[in-house]
């Protein structure tokens, strides 16, 4: 009986024993199925989806702001924004008192006027010295035909001496007439001279006269009125004085939203005074800073999904990949690495990469620079 006892428990036992290594060798197969699964959508996943796609948060929203400086100086007179104001291209931001621009514009027209006339006097002058010119030729042409005559009177004078002078030994002359012939010779020489020099002081008249017309002439010559450069000079500067008079009225540049307002009523500012930043919300785009090694198939034109911390995931912006930055950030860090010296860590680089926003997308849902994005890039689209 004893016997019997035995033979069945260990019967039980070895029925055991089977049942446990089939539950295994179950539990095995579904682990290794399990395995095979997981490996195979992963797999699947990472070739059909995952692969499709490079993405990062850190990515943030920016735009090139306009910042709104004075051309001319002087003492603010108008404020007429605030910061977040909302402003359209041409809108009137800040008023200099124009008290100085004024009066420089009408001393400019002033100048203006007095260069034209200027200018007109030297055309007057310029007729007047021409017909001092001729005037100066027909007195030296005058002048050398009473030279002629007294030439001609001299050597009248002078054979009339001579022959005097020859027949004054026989007694054929009286003394009185030879005193007379003397006299009149001595007369006609005096006239040549003072004929001589008439006429060298006519042509020396006549050439300083003509000398005046030309330097005169240079003032004008081959041009207009209105080409003169001392008006040109004149108009020059009062069209400079009129801008500067325009410029005391500082316009947006563009439409956008004011931010970083510095400029305060009676502030004196001179050109270049940083007043305040106009930021052209409609224009923002977002720099999404890549791992370099993710940027291996990223091209320009792709498509991209974006989602701002601002609205979160239930707002979907949608972008282009325009570009990327000429170098990492770390490259144009104030203090950049040395990576040359001393030792050495690798650091994974990031680049910036620029993607323009769907502007409908971007009216309906705005944003503000700085926002925090998160960028995904579908490698095989194109836009």
């Amino acid at each position: 009986m004893n016997q019997l006892i035995e033979t069945s428990n260990s019967n039980n036992s070895n029925d055991l024993s089977d049942n446990n290594r089939n539950k295994r060798k179950k539990l095995f197969s579904l682990l290794a199925a399990t395995v095979i699964v997981a490996g195979g959508a992963g797999w699947a996943y990472w070739g059909l989806v995952a692969s499709r796609y490079v993405s990062t948060d850190n990515a943030y929203t920016a735009v090139e702001s306009a910042q709104v400086t004075p051309s001319v100086a002087g003492t603010i007179a108008e404020v007429r924004v605030t910061d977040s104001h909302g402003v359209k291209k041409g809108d009137v931001l800040v008023v200099i008192d124009p008290t100085d621009a004024r009066l420089a514009l009408a001393q400019a027209e002033a100048d203006l006027g007095r260069a034209i006339r200027r200018v007109r006097s030297y055309e007057a002058n310029d007729r007047g010295l021409g017909a001092q010119v001729a005037a100066r030729g027909e007195e030296e042409k005058r002048l050398v035909a009473q030279l002629s005559s007294a030439q001609a009177d001299f050597d009248r004078a002078n054979i009339d001496l001579k022959r005097r002078e020859a027949l004054a030994p026989s007694g054929s002359v009286s003394g009185d007439e030879l005193t007379r012939a003397q006299n009149a010779y001595t007369s006609a020489e005096a006239n040549l001279k003072a004929a001589k020099a008439a006429v060298a002081q006519a042509a020396a008249s006549s050439n300083a006269t003509l000398g005046a017309k030309e330097a005169n002439a240079a003032l004008i010559v081959d041009t207009a009125l209105d080409a003169n450069p001392e008006v040109a000079l004149a108009r020059a500067k009062r069209d400079q004085a009129a801008v500067d008079f325009e410029r005391t009225i500082i316009r947006s540049p563009v439409d956008g939203i004011v931010a970083k307002r510095q400029v305060q009523l009676g502030q004196r500012v001179d050109p270049g005074t940083p007043l305040l930043s106009v930021v052209p919300v409609q224009n923002i785009h977002v720099n999404a800073n890549f791992k370099e090694g993710q940027l291996k198939e990223v091209r320009p034109g792709q498509m991209v999904e974006l989602v701002c911390d601002l609205y979160g995931n239930d707002v979907v912006f949608h972008g282009v990949v325009e570009g990327f930055d000429g170098g990492t950030g770390a490259a144009f860090a104030l203090i950049p690495a040395q990576n040359a010296t001393g030792n050495w860590i690798k650091v994974v680089q990031r680049l910036p990469v620029r993607v323009r926003l769907d502007p409908t997308e971007l009216y309906a849902h705005p944003l503000r620079v700085g926002l925090s994005m998160t960028a995904k890039v579908d490698l095989r689209s194109k836009s």
